[in-house]
């Protein structure tokens, strides 16, 4: 009897990140407090799906489009968001939004087309940056989490900064103190993007030059 590749514990984890990110969405121009827990709450479950892929041998290649393109829509609407709150920085969140799914549609595509199961498994040896970034699970986990709450905290510093830390005259929101904290991260990540949609297109490339030259020696 075939296994029933929907049913996969990481796969059912990331149709919870959809609907959780969904309701976030809903609430997201009336209810800061149940969009932002929604919001944070789908990207937790992010840190498990790999972790039970990995555990339960249930590693597939609709789990690998998922967990990416889940990471990448919630991204992209919570930027959406953003520019409804922030329109003088419209075209920044939009640039980040191209280059997000630009540098991840094209680097995921390129390794299913080599035949990994996981943009995570490519081979990154000849690009030292983004080497340490895919393989090392704490600058991974680091730089995706502070994105995250970035973009996060930026919507949420639209409503309230957060509890007051008593700092006398420089008494600041704990909001706005994350927030702080986590966009040089963000930045680089985005950096990183850049990085990784330049070696995928290379891998894109590479492949092309190897089926051209495959094909022109079955014509000699």
């Amino acid at each position: 009897m075939a296994e029933n590749i929907y049913l996969f514990v990481p796969n059912v984890i990331d149709y919870m990140r959809a609907v959780l990110a969904f309701v976030s969405f809903y609430y997201m121009p009336t209810d800061y407090i149940k969009a932002s827990f929604c919001y944070l709450l789908s990207g937790f479950l992010d840190a498990f799906d790999g972790h039970f892929a990995r555990k339960l041998n249930q590693s597939s290649k609709l789990g690998a489009m998922l967990d990416m393109l889940l990471d990448r829509i919630t991204t992209m609407c919570l930027c959406a968001a953003l520019c409804h709150f922030y329109p003088t920085y419209m075209l920044f969140f939009q640039v980040v939004m191209a280059l997000d799914i630009f540098s991840h549609w094209l680097h995921l595509h390129s390794s299913v087309v080599k035949g990994s199961d996981s943009h995570k498994k490519i081979d990154l040896s000849a690009n030292p940056v983004l080497h340490h970034y895919y393989h090392n699970k704490v600058i991974l986990f680091t730089m995706c989490a502070a994105n995250e709450l970035f973009f996060c905290m930026l919507y949420l510093v639209y409503f309230t900064p957060g509890p007051m830390l008593p700092l006398g005259p420089l008494s600041v929101g704990l909001f706005k103190v994350i927030l702080y904290i986590c966009a040089p991260i963000s930045f680089l990540k985005n950096i990183i993007s850049v990085f990784q949609l330049v070696a995928a297109a290379e891998n894109m490339a590479m492949i092309d030059r190897e089926e051209r030259a495959q094909a022109a020696a079955k014509v000699k």
